[in-house]
């Protein structure tokens, strides 16, 4: 059985939950408000197997470096490490994401493309969406084609509030 440590946190745009496995590798950080929505996800990637989740303060520090990225250390999230469940189709989008330095974003198609696999901006999109691991696998560096702020789980304006702290929005 998988043993998740979880934590939350307050940040500057509400509660956030990170949880991680023993190993001290990320398996979801989710806003409070979208939990029903991790649950979702942590229930078809581990159900199978079986998951337990146990509250922990601050395991191995996880939980004071995503605090320190929300008070402007940014790169403290590049080094994070993470582990997922998902297709490999999914993970293989998801490890995209993370080369996506911060402060810039790509659009659905760019990143279909830097995969390999020109048209499937849709089939991005959707593991985009089902991300498990927001900010440090930041699924908000992707923007539709014309620049609108599409397709966040956490909802737009905390889309657009990253991308503000990250450098890439100066509005």
């Amino acid at each position: 059985m998988l043993r998740l440590l979880e934590d939350k946190i307050a940040t500057p745009l509400g509660p956030l939950w990170i949880l991680c496995d023993e190993q001290f590798r990320l398996r979801a950080v989710e806003w409070e408000e979208h939990s029903d929505r991790m649950v979702e996800l942590l229930d078809l990637h581990y159900r199978a197997q079986g998951y337990e989740r146990i509250a922990a303060i601050n395991p191995n520090g996880l939980s004071t470096r995503m605090k320190d990225y929300f008070d402007g250390d940014l790169s403290v999230i590049d080094a994070l490490p993470s582990e997922t469940g998902g297709t490999p189709f999914q993970r293989e989008v998801w490890k995209a994401l993370r080369a996506i330095p911060c402060g810039q974003v790509m659009h659905y198609g760019q990143l279909a493309e830097e995969l390999g696999r020109p048209g499937a901006a849709r089939a991005v999109g959707a593991a985009n969406g089902s991300n498990p691991v927001s900010i440090v696998v930041p699924c908000h560096r992707v923007i539709g084609r014309n620049g609108t702020m599409t397709g966040y789980a956490g909802g737009v304006q905390r889309k657009e509030w990253l991308l503000r702290h990250e450098g890439y929005l100066l509005l």
